[in-house]
């Protein structure tokens, strides 16, 4: 099968945007399976920075196909904007298209965002990044959702719109927020409804095609197996799955087609939002790693918490996505620290234990069991290959493969695409 996932393994923000954007020099398409544009991905060449958010890193290259799948969610005026960023930036020759099963953000799904979040009290808020994404896919599950087929039929997008405004805005008074007009959706909307509809089709139907005709196809994750609404740290994660085993029923494809499944982890871990971080560290290594990685959230501009890498989390997301290749990104990031930590195991109540616990209680109580490797001073930056990076480095490394029990596919030493090193061709 010529089908790869990629799979972020921690909590987000690992670089699967920069590995995806890689790959798809190799793919016939890329695809967006599950989020919104709750989502970040930076993208570096020719000196430019892209931040996307819901259109896949393909786009960038003309000859590939961009899907953005039955799964996601999606805010139209982000869209427009992000296409408009696009444009602007001299990127108009692409193809791109958007499911008509996929879901649509409106402005009082972000509403009720807000409006969630702050009935939670102190350390029960999410940390959510306001963008309607959850009350989008409640809305889905309780069937009152508007998808891309109902939004391009102007007819039915305004019947949908005015039920939904007609029960949303009794909880809105309810709650003493203000009211949202249909009207004024409907005819702000209405617009970025006619300049979707060119994009719009089946997408899994054009995806069964392109695999059964032997095509190359990308699936690209949001967000990370940690934040997965199933097996992630429940309550502290996002409203889809971003794992491999969602693909099939985000984009309408038979599980026979995936099983290639690249793994992205930071050679340290990040998180964004509130939730348990098991190795979290504030001190000075914890600032030089933020400033040197530039551990800001994309989406959010947060800046992101910072801890070593934790191999017990390597392992859950390989148990649930079924990881074959492990891609470990911003290698550079690290050099120049003497003692570097990496988690092996948790102790738990004096138990030593090798798995995640499903209670957020449990888990708050784990305490990270380290091992120490000593770190490198050599620039890394203009590596070319594993035999030419310092042995401390290549230690790091073949531990991290070892303790996750993962093939070392890919590694990254810096954020432009020809800092990238290739050991495993994920595709063949």
């Amino acid at each position: 099968m010529n089908s790869v996932v990629v799979v972020g393994t921690q909590w987000g923000d690992e670089g699967k945007g920069k590995i995806t954007d890689f790959l798809a020099k190799e793919a016939d398409a890329v695809v967006r399976f599950q989020g919104g544009n709750n989502a970040g991905h930076t993208i570096v060449f020719d000196n430019k920075k892209y931040a996307l958010h819901l259109i896949p890193s393909g786009i960038f290259r003309k000859d590939t196909v961009n899907v953005l799948a039955n799964g996601m969610v999606i805010n139209p005026k982000a869209l427009m904007k992000e296409l408009e960023m696009l444009n602007n930036g001299g990127i108009t020759d692409f193809h791109l298209a958007i499911s008509d099963r996929a879901h649509i953000v409106l402005p009082y799904h972000i509403q009720l965002d807000g409006l969630f979040e702050d009935l939670k009290s102190g350390s029960k808020k999410v940390g959510t990044t306001n963008k309607g994404i959850g009350p989008t896919y409640n809305d889905k599950s309780a069937r009152i959702g508007i998808r891309v087929c109902d939004f391009i039929d102007l007819e039915v997008f305004e019947d949908k719109l005015n039920d939904n405004l007609n029960y949303y805005n009794k909880l809105f008074k309810l709650f003493g927020k203000p009211l949202i007009e249909a009207s004024e959706v409907f005819n702000e909307y209405k617009e970025y409804s006619k300049q979707m509809k060119q994009y719009v089709e089946d997408t899994g139907l054009l995806l069964n095609t392109m695999l059964d005709e032997g095509k190359k196809v990308l699936f690209e994750g949001a967000q990370g197996a940690l934040l997965c609404l199933d097996h992630g740290t429940y309550p502290f994660v996002t409203s889809s799955s971003p794992t491999a085993a969602s693909v099939p029923l985000n984009t309408g494809i038979s599980p026979k087609y995936i099983n290639k499944i690249l793994g992205v982890t930071k050679a340290y871990s990040t998180r964004v939002g509130s939730g348990h971080f098991v190795t979290e560290f504030e001190n000075d290594v914890a600032k030089r790693i933020r400033d040197v990685g530039h551990e800001y959230g994309t989406t959010t501009g947060r800046p992101r918490r910072i801890g070593w890498i934790d191999t017990v989390v390597l392992r859950h997301t390989k148990r649930i996505s079924g990881i074959t290749g492990l891609s470990v990104m911003l290698l550079d990031v690290l050099t120049g620290i003497e003692t570097l930590k990496m988690c092996v195991a948790y102790k738990l109540d004096g138990e030593i234990i090798d798995y995640i616990p499903a209670s957020i209680k449990d888990f708050e109580r784990c305490e990270p069991i380290y091992i120490e490797l000593e770190g490198w001073t050599e620039d890394i930056t203009q590596t070319t290959s594993f035999s030419d990076l310092p042995l401390n480095t290549q230690n790091y490394l073949n531990k991290v493969s070892e303790l996750s029990n993962i093939e070392l596919a890919i590694f990254s030493v810096g954020p432009d695409r020809t800092q990238t090193v290739v050991l495993k061709d994920m595709f063949n």
